[in-house]
């Protein structure tokens, strides 16, 4: 049995994901042919091999035209928690709805479009009850935006090509502080992550930066078929994904494909 095992040391993002499956095998072209089926203009994709602390591996980053720097998942943050009727924006603004029907109406398999719906629901909810508003009523800006459709998206994407048995992912870490917004300072983890985060394992850091974004924990919530640690296996491959943050450990998101033998994982 193929198992897909995140080890979320240092959290996990929706670009960070991405990487880190680049990085354990899944073809960059297949990658990038499924995401031009969305048909989304404005951007362009950088996959490179680089290093953090030593450690190398491969990152992924959405660069929307006309801007010259890289967005972080730090700066995703921002644009996910602004005022619904702010006009100081650069990304585009979407429903539910307007992204449901970009997904459908693309030439995506059925179980990439599904994935991709399901994790953009679990961000929904999780912001419609912040916000105190319905699911579709909620306007996306940071998981609207053109750089983390295609996060969900690409997300998707790569589990459909490694066709694991099994999804398995570590607790997730968190931390303490705040995160500056465009409400002002949001407390860590933030409102619409915690939120997400009901009924999954986590425990809390003294890493004073965001480790799970709110991407980040839909994408957990979607996949994991469990939590927990893995014994009796064989591994086959390792990926690492590099994040942006930098702090007293790697901030890089593990991937392994393990061969595990039946009735082997840990409860």
């Amino acid at each position: 049995m193929k198992v897909l095992y995140f080890d979320c040391f240092s959290g996990i993002s929706g670009d960070m994901t991405i990487a880190s499956l680049l990085d354990l095998g899944v073809d960059r072209e297949k990658l990038l042919d499924g995401l031009s089926k969305l048909g989304l203009d404005g951007c362009r994709i950088s996959i490179e091999k680089k290093s953090k602390m030593g450690i190398t591996g491969t990152y992924f980053n959405v660069i929307l035209d006309g801007h010259h720097d890289e967005h972080s998942h730090e700066d995703k943050h921002d644009h996910h928690h602004e005022h619904e009727h702010s006009h100081e924006h650069e990304h585009h603004h979407r429903s539910l709805k307007d992204i449901e029907g970009m997904i459908d109406s693309s030439t995506l398999s059925e179980r990439v479009k599904d994935l991709s719906k399901k994790i953009f629901l679990i961000v929904a909810e999780a912001e419609g009850k912040i916000h105190g508003t319905a699911p579709e009523e909620v306007h996306f800006h940071e998981v609207g935006a053109v750089d983390s459709i295609i996060d969900i998206v690409a997300a998707a994407i790569c589990i459909e090509e490694l066709k694991p048995d099994k999804i398995v992912f570590s607790k997730l870490p968190l931390s303490r502080g705040f995160v500056k917004c465009q409400h002002g300072l949001f407390p860590l983890p933030a409102p619409a992550t915690l939120e997400i985060l009901k009924g999954m394992p986590v425990y809390f850091t003294d890493a004073p930066i965001e480790l799970v974004t709110p991407t980040g924990a839909a994408i957990a919530k979607a996949l994991a078929d469990e939590f927990g640690d893995m014994d009796e296996m064989e591994v086959e491959k390792v990926g690492y994904g590099l994040g942006n943050m930098d702090y007293h450990i790697p901030n890089v998101l593990r991937t392994i494909l393990f061969d595990v033998k039946k009735k082997t994982i840990a409860r």
